[in-house]
């Protein structure tokens, strides 16, 4: 009875506005479906979506939790410009999360994930294809393809071991060495960059695009509401009504809002509105940071998509009308929920970026005229989001994509939909689906 309503038109509330909560909308409007968006900021895509790195990074989506990744930790909870820093707390759902981490940093695990995120992330991919070549919103999107650099000769001889494996994949990449990768983006050659001088090499995927996550969610809100679609902004969602096992109404701190079927998509809230209803989600935050560093006038602009593999920062170009601006980055602290940005890690920021390419702005104003930004990414220790089904048959989820939001959210989105309708999803839920 349910499966058979679930594929007629429905009243569906979409619970978060960033860029999983606004794909799925537009995926669900499309099949039929009224839709409402609730949202507790003034605006849509004011957190985790907001300046994230801007690239769309689909064949780099290998998890945090690795083997490689377990040696490198203790160095970096020592040191302050650390890539990864640790804020311990007493908090029993951040050492349960961490705990989890290190259980699935082993190299079999990390291959699945790596395998099952890349079959998204082309499904992904195929989907924003699709959507540029038949909507019309301007969000800075280039396919630049992407190079991520080496400063260590071991590491670069270790991704150069990976290529034939990550090609059985599906990707499209070629290793080139120091020479080529400046050949390739010349700004690499600035005889200041401390980036160019200290390269070995670099891997070069060409299918890699980029793109502002922020400009698009506003462009999709204004084609939403087109449709008929409504948000209800500066709504923080306070609780769930339930009666007979089902979720019957959205309590927020505006009112009730009576629905047919919900989808969660509150990033790194999910699991406190989670735990509510009885259940757990095991999302943590990562918190990062970025910049977003304004062109030069008549200055060069890069032309591909950077990766520094050794200090952890990306680097975005962002067309704009006439002008490319430049997206820095990088960082992951495991802090808890505070979103307060920390000047110290601003700077480190901005100096990574200043050393880097030193021909990119004007970095004189400092790093307060550069917009600095933190989100807090919606990560699970896995790595994988996770789709579909809760405990409550008319509540499906969508959340804990961690740094791949942006990269994953038309494949989740669509996935979402398609459950929701009863179709069968055009990729595998397995590894996806909440553990039980």
């Amino acid at each position: 009875m349910l499966k058979d309503k679930m594929r007629a038109t429905m009243h569906i509330t979409v619970l978060g506005a960033g860029i999983a909560g606004l794909t799925t909308a537009w995926y669900l409007v499309r099949d039929g479906h009224a839709v409402e968006v609730v949202e507790r900021n003034s605006g849509v895509a004011l957190e985790a979506s907001f300046a994230n790195g801007a690239q769309l990074s689909y064949s780099y989506v290998a998890p945090l939790a690795g083997p490689s990744v377990l040696p490198k930790v203790p160095p970096w909870l020592l040191r302050r410009d650390a890539p990864l820093r640790f804020y311990p707390a007493f908090d029993t759902r951040q050492w349960r999360w961490l705990l989890e981490f290190v259980l699935a940093c082993r190299r079999g695990t990390s291959e699945l994930t790596t395998q099952r995120l890349l079959s998204l992330s082309f499904y992904s991919r195929a989907l924003m294809h699709r959507f540029v070549s038949e909507e019309d919103i301007d969000f800075g999107y280039a396919r630049t393809g992407k190079l991520v650099l080496y400063s260590a000769q071991a590491d670069f001889d270790g991704a150069r071991r990976l290529l034939d494996f990550q090609r059985s994949l599906g990707c499209e990449q070629d290793a080139l060495d120091r020479a080529q990768c400046v050949a390739l983006e010349p700004m690499l050659g600035d005889s200041r960059s401390l980036l160019g001088r200290r390269i070995v090499g670099g891997i070069r995927t060409v299918s890699e695009e980029v793109g502002d996550c922020y400009r698009f969610s506003r462009g999709l809100e204004e084609k939403l509401r087109a449709q008929g679609v409504v948000f209800h902004l500066g709504s923080h969602v306070t609780g769930l009504e339930t009666r007979g096992g089902r979720i019957t109404a959205v309590n927020t701190a505006t009112g009730s809002l009576p629905t047919d079927l919900c989808v969660m998509t509150l990033g790194a809230q999910s699991p406190v509105l989670s735990r509510t209803l009885g259940f757990r989600l095991p999302i943590y935050p990562l918190k990062g940071y970025s910049l977003t560093l304004p062109p030069r006038p008549e200055g060069a602009s890069l032309g591909i998509s950077i990766t520094d593999a050794t200090r952890k920062v990306v680097y975005a170009p962002l067309a704009d009308a006439s002008k490319i601006s430049l997206r820095v980055a990088g960082m992951a602290d495991i802090s808890g929920y505070s979103n307060r940005i920390d000047p110290v890690r601003v700077k480190q920021l901005f100096l990574e970026a200043e050393r880097a390419f030193p021909a990119a702005t004007d970095y004189a104003p400092g790093p307060d005229a550069m917009q600095p930004w933190t989100g807090l990414r919606p990560a699970t220790p896995k790595g994988m989001p996770i789709l579909g089904a809760s405990p409550f048959p008319n509540l499906f989820l969508n959340c804990g994509h961690g740094a791949l939001g942006w990269t994953l959210a038309l494949g989740s989105a669509r996935i979402l939909a398609d459950l929701i309708k009863g179709a069968t999803p055009e990729i595998a839920l397995a590894g996806f689906t909440l553990p039980r």
